[in-house]
């Protein structure tokens, strides 16, 4: 093989992890059944906001398809305390138009990732590379440099979650907005430290399990290539 046709190849697995992952995210925010109403009862989130789940689960509904840009703000009236009242204060719709921004920036960074995908392909192929032998080898490379890099940040961040949980917001927040009062504001209640633990937790097995079977397809095809050649020679 080529060394360019390698640097290629292994560029286009890059971006192959970079999609599964922010799938991963996005298969756990919003296509797990049930996911939310388990984490609210697992850390008594009714009792906090005094409310019913039923009404909780509609507000989570409405907050996803706000971060997902399907409606376009978040004024969500809902009975608190059996009271009616917005659920969001000022200060968390301020905060969540820049978490919105974050899972919005994020779709276009899988589809950036998926035109160099198709961009690689399309030079791999004009370069008359072995794709057959070429793909599955690069892919195996590229799979285990990148999930060696996330398992490092993995294994510092666990080391102390609420202190790289902070370090996150300082980096992609310019504001003190993500710090909320839970005497004032709901959201906090609604997804606590412990939450975005156990989702963490979520996306890494997600994600961890679609590169396990991508890296097991590529290797299977590399050895059934090696058999093929041993009955040849």
């Amino acid at each position: 093989m080529k060394f360019s046709h390698t640097i290629l190849g292994i560029l286009g697995a890059f971006a192959l992890m970079v999609v599964l992952f922010i799938t991963s995210i996005e298969a756990v925010t919003y296509w797990t059944p049930g996911y939310y109403e388990r984490e609210y009862e697992k850390y008594g989130v009714l009792e906090d906001v005094h409310m019913e789940m039923e009404d909780l689960l509609d507000v989570t509904d409405e907050m996803m398809a706000y971060l997902r840009g399907r409606r376009e703000d978040l004024r969500v009236p809902t009975i608190v305390n059996g009271q009616p009242r917005e659920f969001f204060s000022e200060r968390e719709i301020a905060h969540m138009e820049d978490v919105r921004g974050l899972f919005l920036a994020a779709i276009n960074i899988r589809r950036g990732c998926l035109a160099v995908i198709a961009m690689v392909l399309g030079l791999l192929f004009m370069l008359k590379a072995d794709l057959k032998r070429l793909l599955p080898r690069t892919i195996c490379a590229g799979t285990l440099l990148f999930f060696a890099a996330l398992a490092v940040l993995a294994g510092i961040i666990s080391t102390d979650f609420s202190k790289y949980f902070v370090i996150f917001h300082h980096i992609f927040f310019n504001n003190d907005l993500w710090i909320l009062d839970p005497s004032v504001d709901l959201l906090i209640n609604i997804v606590p430290e412990p939450f975005f633990m156990d989702t963490a937790a979520r996306i890494g097995i997600t994600f961890a399990v679609c590169v396990a079977a991508v890296f097991a397809v590529s290797t299977a095809v590399i050895l059934r290539q090696r058999a093929r050649g041993g009955n040849k020679g």
